[in-house]
Formats: structure tokens, C-alpha cells, sequence
């Protein structure tokens, strides 16, 4: 099955400090990526990168998901990246399971990205995990969304040795890097039509 978004319009979703957004929006500015920020949507309201979309002109809105059931939560969020003819939703440190709402609407329009080499350490603390399980080398990966927890179809990954003196946070730095570079590549891939999914696997057309 061929991967064809309808355009190149992007929906963000964060709940932190948004540095992979920031990281995608300077592509986008420098002309690497041929993609359109529609929304920014947070689900905590002090959120950095939520702040950061304002100052940055683009359109950025706060939805509440404390005490109030997730189905809810998630479609008000999905109404709001259908007003704004999303194409692709980006998650940007979000930190809340994607469920069937989001799945349902778009699939195999969810990308996100993770710190490790998957399926090696999932879910949080991936690079702690590395570092206590002795691994050599970890990294990042990009995927798209399912309902498996990090375990949807991979995209790119980029692999990080993984040092004798490493800590999680010299560690994750090192990884960070790598995060910024590949999300772009990733979401240009998607974009531009060159993934198809066989299986579990990611088939990338030049």
C-alpha cells in the first residue's frame, strides 16, 4: 500500500519544550522541507513549543485532557486538525497514546519518533534502558503510528555508539541530534509519496 497525503499539510502535536518542532519549522524556513505547519496543538498549556508556535506566528491552540475521558480529548483534537485539511500529523514529545479516534481518522497519517533503535526499548526511558541493558549503540527511530505502543511500520532510523563514559543525559543529547535530522527526512518522505507499506516493512521508492 502506497503512503499518498492529499498535501502537505502538517498538524503538531507536543506537550513539552517542542524541540523537534523547532527543529522541522527551521527546515521548513530553509526551504529543506516542502511542508506547511497548519496547526500546533498541545495538551498542556505551559508547554515551551506551544509558546514557541505563537512567537513564530503560526496557528497554536491549548486542549485540556486532564480529567476528562480520552475519547473526548482526542475528538476535539482531530476536529481541529480536519478544519485545518491536515494531511499529516506530527508528534512532537507528545505524551499521550494515540488511540482509535486518531487511527481511525488518519491511517497511516501519524508519524512519530523515538529514542532508540526500535523495537529495542520501547515506551519511556529509552535511553536509560540502553545504558542499563549495555547496549552499544542505540538511537532514533521514525515510525508510523498504530495501535502497538512504538510499534508501528519504521520509516528511518539512525544508529548512536553508545560511549563508556555515556550518561542518559550525554547520551540522549547525542540522540537528539540525530532526531532533528531524520524527522525531516522522514516526514519529506512521506510527503512526496515514496513509502509504501508491504507488510511490517517500509519500502522507500527513489
Amino acid at each position: 500500500m502506497r503512503i499518498q497525503p492529499a498535501n502537505r499539510r502538517l498538524g503538531i502535536l507536543l506537550s513539552g519544550r517542542g524541540s523537534n518542532f523547532e527543529a522541522i519549522t527551521g527546515r521548513i524556513a530553509s526551504g529543506k522541507l516542502n511542508a506547511e505547519i497548519a496547526i500546533v496543538v498541545s495538551n498542556v498549556e505551559s508547554a515551551p513549543g506551544l509558546e514557541r508556535a505563537r512567537v513564530g506566528g503560526l496557528p497554536a491552540v491549548y486542549i485540556a485532557s486532564q480529567h476528562r475521558p480520552r475519547e473526548e480529548f482526542d475528538r476535539e483534537v482531530v476536529e481541529i486538525l480536519r478544519d485545518q485539511n491536515v494531511s499529516l500529523v506530527v508528534l512532537a514529545g507528545f505524551m499521550r497514546i494515540v488511540g482509535p479516534v486518531f487511527l481511525n481518522t488518519f491511517p497511516y497519517g501519524i508519524l512519530n519518533i523515538h529514542p532508540s533503535l526500535l523495537p529495542a526499548f520501547p515506551g519511556t526511558e529509552a535511553q536509560r534502558q540502553a545504558l542499563e541493558y549495555g547496549a552499544k549503540f542505540s538511537g532514533c527511530t521514525v515510525h508510523f503510528v498504530d495501535d502497538a505502543l512504538d510499534g508501528g511500520p519504521i520509516i528511518l532510523q539512525s544508529a548512536v555508539p553508545i560511549l563508556s563514559d555515556d550518561t542518559v543525559e550525554t547520551l540522549s543529547a547525542r540522540i537528539l541530534k540525530e532526531e532533528h535530522r531524520i524527522y525531516s527526512e522522514a516526514i519529506d518522505l512521506v510527503l512526496s509519496g515514496r513509502c509504501e507499506i508491504q507488510g511490517r516493512r517500509v519500502v522507500i521508492s527513489l
